[in-house]
Formats: C-alpha cells, structure tokens, sequence
C-alpha cells in the first residue's frame, strides 16, 4: 500500500529555514500531483503548495515568495523548501499525494514545524 513518510521538520527560529521531503513508496509516482498541506491549533487544514506531474506549481498566497516545492520522480520524493519562515508557519505539515480516479488521496502521518525565537 501507499505509504509517505516526511522529514525534516523541527524547530527554527524566524527568518530561518527547513527543507521537508516526503518519500512516497507502494505506488506509481510520476504521474500524480504531490503536495503540502498544513494545520495550526484552531485552524483549518491548508494547502500550502502543490506539484503537478509535468512540474507545475501553486502556493498559498501566504507562503509565495518563500517556500518552494519541487519533487524527484527518480526518487520518488517530494520537497518543500521553506524559508524566511514566520511564527505563524507553525503547523503540523502533511505530505499529499494524489490518488487514481478510482482512489483516495494519500497522506503523510504529519512532521511540526515549529517557528520561534
């Protein structure tokens, strides 16, 4: 089955930096979007960016400028590199994958970010 296991969250003060990647094994990979949603305390889930398979890329108004997302297909990878980071990017960050027309999406188990001095 589907599995993506992220690293790379931690603590970081502001202003600072930290490259998330999500390794996603149990399927076919280059063929589906991939991407990073994110949840606060007391806030809803948000997508933060988002891969498509031929490369292509939104963001969250919130983190434009500052995060960049890119994936491997070689590696069946993708990377969220975020930087100049604020407080109010502290979330718990959840890797996305897209499932087949016939299936459901697929989530990472989640990595905290936490942004503070």
């Amino acid at each position: 089955q589907v599995q993506l296991v992220e690293s790379g969250g931690g603590l970081v003060q502001p202003g600072g930096s930290l490259r998330l990647s999500c390794e996603a094994s149990g399927s076919i990979f280059s063929i589906y979007a991939m991407g990073w949603y994110r949840q606060a305390p007391g806030k809803q889930r948000e997508r933060v960016a988002r891969i498509s398979s031929s490369g292509n890329t939104i963001y969250a108004d919130s983190v434009k400028g500052r995060f960049t997302i890119s994936r491997d297909n070689a590696k069946k990878t993708v990377h969220l590199q975020m930087n100049s980071l604020k407080p109010e990017d502290t979330a718990v960050y959840y890797c996305w994958k897209e499932g087949a027309s016939s299936r459901g999406d697929y989530w990472g188990q989640g990595t905290q970010v936490t942004v503070s001095s």
